[in-house]
């Protein structure tokens, strides 16, 4: 086969605890709405509703090594830049119509992510009823540290999740505080995708989401699975 333009190259996240240089291909990005109960409440929603999900294309992660800096450019268009922390999950075995009894067999690893989002354009889209790709799914929008593979990390409901933004803690949260959990965001997922080797799901974010500017450093960890730190610059 020939291409009349060069193939862009696969995007890739680290791997930690495996072979040095090791990477984990990108195919898909999902992510979940609204899936912690006090950031439902925070945004204008309560109560147990079923998962929504909106997607980012794969090359908008920005890979961090463990232990660096990553620079994340503030993007264009927007006054109102905001974080949002979240586990993700990477799968390495793909199915449809995954049962949540099976779903863990499907995870390959866990990683720390950021779900950056230009509020103000999704919250201009979603008052005229528009989709809001725009706000979700532009460069660098996807932040993720390593890969760790899932029989490293012992995630489970005491798992912490936390963000800091110059030092001071904005997102703080566990595992348990998800509405829905991994197995049950798996099995809803695969009832509408068929989801495949190198997929990531970003599972939601908790309470505490607010503005970044060019400048600000964030540093965000999950127990067990690794940590992250990214700096925000101008273009």
């Amino acid at each position: 086969m020939s291409f009349v333009l060069t193939p862009p190259a696969t995007p890739a996240v680290p791997v930690a605890g495996g072979a040095p240089g090791a990477s984990f291909p990108v195919h898909r990005i999902y992510c979940v709405g609204r899936n912690y109960v006090e950031h439902a409440k925070e945004m204008g929603f309560t109560g147990r509703e079923p998962p929504f999900f909106f997607m980012k294309p794969a090359d908008a992660v920005l890979p961090v090594a463990e232990g660096q800096v990553g620079r994340m450019h503030y993007p264009s268009l927007t006054k109102d830049l905001h974080h949002e922390v979240e586990l993700v999950v990477a799968i390495g075995t793909g199915g449809r119509n995954i049962a949540a009894a099976d779903a863990m067999k499907h995870v390959w690893g866990y990683a720390i992510g950021l779900d950056m989002t230009r509020r103000d354009l999704q919250g201009e889209a979603k008052k005229q009823g528009r989709p809001w790709c725009i706000g979700k799914g532009f460069e660098e929008s996807a932040p993720i540290g390593p890969i760790r593979p899932a029989a490293q990390c012992g995630v489970g409901p005491d798992t912490e999740i936390v963000l800091e933004v110059n030092g001071a803690t904005r997102q703080k949260s566990t595992i348990a505080k998800l509405i829905w959990n991994i197995p049950e965001i798996i099995e809803h997922l695969s009832a509408a995708w068929t989801l495949a080797p190198g997929d990531l799901i970003f599972t939601g974010t908790p309470e505490g989401v607010a503005a970044v500017v060019a400048g600000d450093t964030l540093a965000a960890r999950v127990a067990g699975v690794g940590s992250l730190q990214v700096q925000v610059v101008a273009l």
